[in-house]
Order: structure tokens, then C-alpha cells, then sequence
């Protein structure tokens, strides 16, 4: 059974920076894609950002220049460091992976934690 399991959410003021961790376990899972997305109260779920096995990333556009996305394939952890925070960026965030690759977002998703971002 796969499992993602994040940490490093909490509340921080604008301008500033947090770093998410997500790692991802199960027997045999070696996932092609592992990214972030997030969901506001009241919006729709959006891509944060994706990161292929070969190193890859994709960002949304509205993150571009302000977030880094990073994994370490060998611990199968997905990172986001998240820097000139906004307070529009407050949303949980919910890591997300899969080992197919035409799967996006794929089949399998963390808890969420929660970012909270004041002015």
C-alpha cells in the first residue's frame, strides 16, 4: 500500500519561506512523478509544482521564480521550498505522486498540511 506522508507546514508572514517534505513508501513504488498541489477555501485544486525521476519540474504559473521542488530518489522524498511567501499562497498543500507516467496528477495523495501565509 502506498503512502505519502508530508511535514513542514505552519504559518509564516509574508516575505518569508517554508520547506515541505514529502516521503513516499510502499512495497516496490518507485514513482516517476512527485509534485505538490494545493487547494485554497472555496478554489479549485491547482498544481503547485511536479518533478520527474530524472529531475524535471513543472511549475504552476503562479509559483514560477518563488518555490523550488526537489526530490531525493533514493529516500523517495519530494521537497518544496517556498520562498517570498504570499499571502494568497495559504492553502493546504497536498503531495502527490504516481509511478505511471501518463498519470497527472496521479492516483496517489498525501493528507495535505496546511500553509498559512499573514500580512
Amino acid at each position: 500500500q502506498v503512502q505519502l506522508v508530508e511535514s513542514g507546514g505552519g504559518l509564516v508572514q509574508a516575505g518569508g519561506s517554508l520547506r515541505l517534505s514529502c516521503k513516499a513508501s510502499g512495497s516496490g513504488f518507485n514513482p516517476y512523478h512527485m509534485g505538490w498541489y494545493r487547494q485554497a477555501p472555496g478554489k479549485q485544486r491547482e498544481l503547485v509544482a511536479y518533478v520527474v525521476r530524472g529531475g524535471n519540474a513543472v511549475y504552476g504559473d503562479a509559483v514560477k521564480g518563488r518555490f523550488t521542488i526537489s526530490r531525493d530518489n533514493a529516500k523517495n522524498t519530494v521537497y518544496l521550498q517556498m520562498d517570498s511567501l504570499k499571502p494568497e499562497d495559504t492553502a493546504v498543500y497536498y503531495c502527490n505522486a504516481d509511478d505511471e507516467v501518463a498519470t497527472l496528477p496521479g492516483d496517489y495523495w498525501g493528507q495535505g498540511t496546511q500553509v498559512t501565509v499573514s500580512t
